[in-house]
């Protein structure tokens, strides 16, 4: 696929392209450095369990590197590398990028991981991919445009019955919010069909974008986790809602009335 070049196309479907191509990119040099056996633990953050590896520091350079070298001066934000000019200026594009979105699925050898890229414009996310490598799926949609993976269009579910939804969900890495985060699985469990929990954000927004699952809900996530995939979600016909501290509710627009309101009556 070739790269948008022109360093002044802030059209979303060339950002689309070229977050398409950037993910791409960076989920074969991940791949690459599993099959080498050339991934190791380089930190950690907000607990001993919340990890760095090598491989996440190599795909970001990589993707700061594609990004910013087809369009100079723009602004970065990043998981590893944090914000480069903060709050994009008039016409600049934010990319929003998360090397590895499951890290820990990545270093264990499961398939839920993800390279999630978005790009920004005027504070609104016009366009983004999230790309599966280890499912050869490629997400991606773009502002007013069709979400597809892989080419083919999504439409998210148009299931009403809560107790026939299947919800995805995540845990933070603190051990006092994964109590609380307990409790509001155990009230939920028992109202819909399952939970699933697939450990990586970005791959379970673009679950509901597919209809894989009805409804998805997390607490605390980060820019660079739901910027894409909420994106995707919204294209495919979900209704999204996002919080200033980082809560997301995902779900098809005829069950999210009632799955927002049963996460408020679980304390969510």
């Amino acid at each position: 696929m070739t790269t948008p070049s022109a360093a002044d196309d802030t059209g979303p479907e060339a950002l689309r392209l070229l977050c398409l191509d950037a993910a791409r990119q960076a989920g074969e040099l991940l791949q690459q450095m599993r099959r080498a056996g050339d991934v190791d633990v380089t930190a950690t953050k907000t607990t001993a369990t919340d990890i760095v590896t090598n491989a996440d520091s190599a795909a970001e350079h990589l993707l700061r590197s594609i990004l910013l070298g087809a369009r100079a001066g723009d602004a970065w934000l990043g998981e590893e590398t944090g914000s480069s000019t903060g709050q994009a200026r008039d016409g600049q594009v934010r990319w929003i990028v998360d090397p590895i979105d499951g890290t820990v699925n990545y270093l264990f050898g499961l398939p839920g991981w993800a390279v999630s890229v978005a790009a920004e414009l005027a504070g609104e996310v016009v366009a983004g991919a999230v790309v599966i490598p280890t499912l050869r799926e490629e997400f991606s949609a773009a502002h007013h445009g069709v979400a597809r993976c892989n080419d083919e269009p999504l439409t998210a579910s148009s299931g009403d019955r809560l107790e026939q939804a299947l919800v995805a969900t995540g845990f933070s890495y603190d051990a006092n919010v994964r109590r609380r985060q307990g409790q509001v699985v155990a009230h939920l469990l028992p109202l819909v069909r399952d939970i699933r929990r697939l450990g990586a954000a970005s791959v379970d927004l673009c679950s509901v974008a597919a209809g894989r699952v009805d409804a998805y809900y997390e607490t605390g996530l980060q820019p660079w986790d739901r910027a894409a995939g909420a994106l995707i979600a919204r294209r495919a016909g979900a209704t999204v809602t996002e919080s200033a501290r980082g809560d997301v509710v995902a779900a098809g627009p005829k069950l999210f009335e009632v799955f927002t309101r049963t996460l408020r009556e679980a304390g969510a």
